[in-house]
């Protein structure tokens, strides 16, 4: 849960004068979370919260955007082996950029096919 810097403040404040379990008590705050600030401060000099460096793990997101366009019509298996990674990994990366691939397996085709044409046997009797 994300705390604004002016309740960290207040919290901080009040455990000038008073134990850690009266602050989780009045605020209902984790010990470990009032700690954490206490510590933050002592660190930084300051309650803001850290800035969040996250990288990617197995795909960059950018290479596989640009892979996509290059290759429209690949399957995830086959973009999973040109990254290095299951196709597992390949649809969760794309999930997280909202890329959609759309694809009819051979098997797929072939019975819409079969069935077409039954379908037409069907009509012209």
């Amino acid at each position: 849960m994300a705390y604004s810097s002016d309740l960290r403040k207040k919290v901080i404040k009040y455990r000038e004068n008073h134990t850690l379990e009266q602050a989780h008590e009045v605020f209902g705050i984790s010990i470990s979370t009032i700690l954490d600030w206490e510590d933050l401060l002592e660190k930084t000099g300051g309650l803001e919260k850290r800035q969040l460096n996250r990288s990617f793990k197995k795909i960059n997101p950018e290479e596989l955007a640009v892979f996509v366009l290059e290759h429209p019509d690949a399957y995830l298996h086959e973009i999973g082996e040109h990254f290095g990674c299951s196709a597992t990994a390949v649809y969760y990366a794309l999930e997280n950029q909202s890329i959609t691939l759309k694809k009819l397996k051979f098997v797929i085709v072939k019975q819409m096919r079969k069935n077409a044409k039954l379908s037409k046997k069907l009509w012209q009797e």
